[in-house]
């Protein structure tokens, strides 16, 4: 058999993947990944009310759980930036004038970093839409609509998962540590070049 007879569509893909994310088997696999994560102080889970000035407070959380991980500054701005636009497109566009919770999770795995920002308020319509540039659906002409935009340049990969009148799930991922060379690596390129 080569790949070319192989005929499966993406759609049933997604569709198997999600039929084995929802059962009992694989929610006891991650649950246990979470204990695990916990007990090696590789994962946070934070609740913040749906206030703007809560905002600052999630950057600079993100930013301290990242630390353990040695990033460049860079790094930091960057994770805090893209933590900072999920935030804040969860209070303006999840809840508009009501208050909710705001869900953030961080783990660490190796060196990625996996931020997801969760709100149960109104949902997106139309996700694709919602993440083009310039794209948004504030009527007041104060919102830019580059928050996703901005998310996808400051992290490696920004998935969004929203339903209609369910809520807005934001998940990011960064390789951490890619500034730095460690010791190995530069005594090697040391001893390389000099021949």
């Amino acid at each position: 058999m080569y790949a070319d007879d192989i005929s499966v569509s993406e759609t049933e893909v997604k569709g198997k993947l999600k039929k084995i994310k929802n059962s009992e088997e694989y929610r006891k696999f991650e649950q246990n990944e979470q204990r695990q994560a916990e007990k090696n102080g590789t994962w946070m889970h934070l609740e913040i009310d749906s206030h703007s000035s809560n905002e600052e407070f999630a950057r600079v959380t993100a930013a301290v759980f990242m630390s353990r991980m040695n990033p460049t500054m860079e790094e930091l701005e960057d994770v805090k930036t893209a933590v900072s636009e999920a935030v804040t497109n969860a209070v303006i566009h999840g809840y508009s004038d009501e208050i909710g919770i705001i869900y953030i999770e961080a783990r660490i795995e190796g060196e990625e970093l996996i931020i997801s920002v969760r709100d149960e308020g109104k949902g997106i319509l139309n996700v694709e839409k919602a993440m083009e540039p310039m794209y948004t659906t504030d009527t007041t002409g104060e919102r830019s609509g580059m928050g996703f935009s901005f998310m996808e340049a400051f992290m490696d990969e920004v998935e969004v998962e929203s339903k209609v009148g369910c809520g807005t799930c934001v998940t990011m991922k960064k390789q951490i540590g890619r500034g730095y060379m460690n010791k190995e690596q530069e005594e090697k390129e040391t001893a390389e070049s000099y021949g």
